[in-house]
Parts: structure tokens; sequence; C-alpha cells
């Protein structure tokens, strides 16, 4: 049975001093459902979110973070030599929250 994926999964992200909360993800494809934390534009950590609708990133460095939800999306068992899914991918699926730790 292959995986269907009707409409476009969609969530809104908010920032509440340092914890971020999602909102209900519309369309949801039922897999895989991460946060993706980013600084100064590298990814630094990612975080499992379907089963908590809250997350707070204790890194304090300083610099610039982004943070975004992202979503599995199974396409195939196709891999590299490495391991690496070749066609299914993480998409983002929120938009993206951007805060400065100094």
């Amino acid at each position: 049975m292959e995986q269907q994926f009707e409409g476009t999964p969609q969530a809104e992200i908010r920032l509440e001093g340092r914890k971020l909360l999602r909102g209900d993800v519309a369309n949801d494809w039922g897999s895989q459902l991460l946060w993706e934390i980013r600084r100064n534009g590298q990814v630094v950590a990612t975080a499992p979110a379907r089963a908590n609708n809250s997350y707070e990133h204790a890194d304090t460095t300083p610099g610039q973070y982004e943070v975004v939800l992202q979503m599995f999306k199974y396409e195939g068992y196709a891999k590299d030599p490495a391991g690496n899914f070749t066609k299914s991918k993480l998409v983002e699926v929120s938009n993206k929250v951007s805060y400065t730790v100094g």
C-alpha cells in the first residue's frame, strides 16, 4: 500500500520567550515531524515535534536562530551508498521563526 499525499501539510509556529509552540498540522500525512533549528544558517539541532506541540532549544550560544517544522515525505526505499534516502526527503510545513541570542 502506497502512502497518499493529499493536500500540503501546514502548521503555524510562534515564539513565546525562548519557547516554540506549534498549532495543529493541517493535511497531516502522519509521518515524522521535526523541529529544525539553525544558527547562523547552519543546522545545529533537530527534535521530534509529533508528540509535543512545544519545544525549547537549550543552546545559549550567541547567534541568529531560525526554526521551522519539517515533515518526512516518503517516496521510496532508494538510498545512496551512505544510506541516505535519494527520493524521500524532509519538507518544510510551517512558517519560519527567527530569534537572536546575544
